[in-house]
């Protein structure tokens, strides 16, 4: 028999002990670094936990463990953003198949599978934003009863 070559990798994005704060003021445009500090204040404000950095430009809160079918584990926040080049990129972990309507009244934006991309804080309609974030976690807590 030959030896397989496959490893369980680790995940490269882990939570870590940088300082979200420091990777906020790092943030070289001006309204990008507005809008982050905005959306963190609005995720920790709907979690009630403080920020973590996940890697070198994640922003999460909480966490679960998840399982692949190949048996590969992971932690991941239950919810999160990154200020992306393009976008403010928040990772919206159940994705959005209860999030239809709100979608249609939030205003500008794309999404991923898990991914909400939003240009700019004031193209959207934050209560909706807000909606959206506490839906979310609101899922996240009820499926994984850890976050």
């Amino acid at each position: 028999m030959g030896v397989s070559h496959f490893t369980m990798t680790e995940p490269k994005t882990k939570a870590t002990k940088n300082s979200v704060p420091a990777f906020v003021k790092k943030i070289a445009d001006p309204q990008k670094r507005a809008d982050t500090a905005a959306v963190i204040a609005l995720m920790k404000d709907a979690t009630k936990l403080d920020p973590v950095m996940w890697g070198p430009s994640i922003i999460g809160f909480g966490s679960y463990r998840y399982e692949y079918a190949n048996g590969r584990t992971g932690d991941w926040p239950i919810i999160g953003l990154s200020p992306r080049k393009q976008n403010l990129t928040l990772y919206i972990m159940p994705g959005f198949d209860k999030a239809t309507a709100l979608l249609k009244k939030l205003g500008p934006h794309t999404t991923g599978k898990s991914c909400l991309y939003i240009k700019r804080l004031s193209d959207i309609d934050l209560p909706t934003l807000k909606k959206i974030v506490t839906g979310s976690i609101a899922q996240m807590r009820k499926r994984t009863k850890t976050a």
